[in-house]
């Protein structure tokens, strides 16, 4: 979001970098609308990321109870993650499935993308199905607290509905799976 001279939406030059940080980076942009209304937005960069639905042959998914501080409480997600620089999607998946997870998959197929918050956001999470599962040894960052859980893939929809799993990358690969493998909840 730093070029703004290929993206005709943008007025000028007065994009503004307000803050860098370790992962996210925060501008404020002045834009035109399709509807040729001009307004300062501010937009947060993020690299990306990608969250993989890993599905056992008896149809359980792999789920993580996860603490995130700025909610101060544990959350259910999928293995996920964000795509560190010169690494593809799929990589990013495959490396936070060991992380994460402890696991590694012989199958892959993608179930698109969510798009995290359109509004302010430019994060793209990269959504993957993985099956034929195998142990790997887990690298847990020191900074993550996460439990790792296997739920039947109907029991985890039912909680998407529920709203027991609230995480929007979670809940939108769970149901694209479960479209997929023709799982019903």
């Amino acid at each position: 979001m730093t070029d703004n001279s290929a993206d005709p939406g943008l007025v000028g030059a007065d994009l503004k970098r307000i803050y860098t940080g370790r992962i996210v980076t925060l501008d404020t942009v002045r834009i035109r609308l399709p509807n040729a209304h001009e307004m300062e937005v501010e937009v947060v960069g993020h690299p990306g990321g990608a969250a993989v639905v890993a599905v056992d042959p008896d149809q359980r998914v792999c789920l993580l109870r996860q603490y995130r501080f700025v909610f101060d409480d544990w959350f259910w997600e999928l293995p996920a993650g964000k795509i560190d620089a010169g690494q593809t999607t799929l990589e990013t998946a495959k490396r936070e499935l060991g992380e994460e997870a402890g696991l590694g998959a012989g199958c892959w197929e993608s179930l698109g993308e969510s798009i995290s918050s359109p509004g302010i956001f430019c994060e793209r999470v990269a959504l993957y199905l993985a099956r034929e599962l195998y142990s790997v040894d887990a690298e847990v960052e020191a900074g993550e607290m996460i439990e790792r859980h296997w739920v039947s893939l109907r029991e985890a929809l039912s909680w998407a509905e529920s709203g027991r799993i609230s995480d929007a990358k979670s809940v939108i690969g769970l149901f694209r799976a479960a479209t997929r493998l023709n799982v019903r909840p």
